[in-house]
């Protein structure tokens, strides 16, 4: 499975693709895309980027839902995606609380890791140098950039709150929406 780092995207879940709760998105009917998201990732997609998607589930720990509705949110998530030409390669999570101390709950970098070793580019102290890595919290922009990815903060979910706390990320890239995103990105490449 490897590609030109130019074709990989890594995205946050929860606030850039689907609506974000204060309660923890806890099954299916729960997730909700972000009008244009999954359009967004179709184009992505029909241009030749591979999608992968990072996201911290500590509602798994903290026993809200289970791995099963985990997996059936990610299959709603690829039902929809698949009529419009759109499909998610890979998707990585951490199902643990902070108290758990591990190393793939963003902002740590463990989930980039596995990213950088699936994509096979775990040959460098920066491996996802130049691969944009797009959230709505500082803690998804931190996790990328501790690998070389580059920041873009969606206005979505969290996004607003992010962006008036200020102290991002330097070279953060601001877009309304997922959307937005995407065409930035195409526009760049044409």
């Amino acid at each position: 499975m490897s590609l030109s780092s130019s074709k990989l995207i890594i995205l946050d879940r929860d606030g850039v693709i689907n609506e974000d709760r204060d309660d923890y998105v806890k099954s299916v009917d729960e997730w909700v895309p972000l009008p244009g998201s999954l359009e967004a990732i179709a184009l992505l997609n029909q241009a030749g980027y591979e999608i992968a998607i990072a996201t911290n589930q500590s509602g798994l720990a903290r026993g809200y839902f289970t791995i099963n509705d985990l997996h059936a949110m990610h299959a709603k998530m690829d039902a929809l995606l698949k009529p419009m030409g759109g499909h998610i390669d890979s998707i990585f999570f951490c199902p643990h609380t902070d108290s758990h101390g591990c190393d793939c709950r963003k902002p740590l970098p463990g989930l980039m890791k596995e990213i950088a070793l699936r994509y096979k580019r775990a040959d460098s102290v920066t491996p996802l140098l130049g691969i944009p890595i797009v959230g709505d919290s500082l803690r998804d922009l931190e996790a990328g950039i501790a690998l070389g990815a580059t920041p873009h903060l969606v206005l979505t979910g969290k996004g607003q709150k992010t962006l008036d706390k200020g102290a991002l990320p330097e070279g953060t890239k601001i877009h309304a929406d997922l959307m937005a995103f995407a065409q930035a990105v195409l526009e760049d490449k044409a």
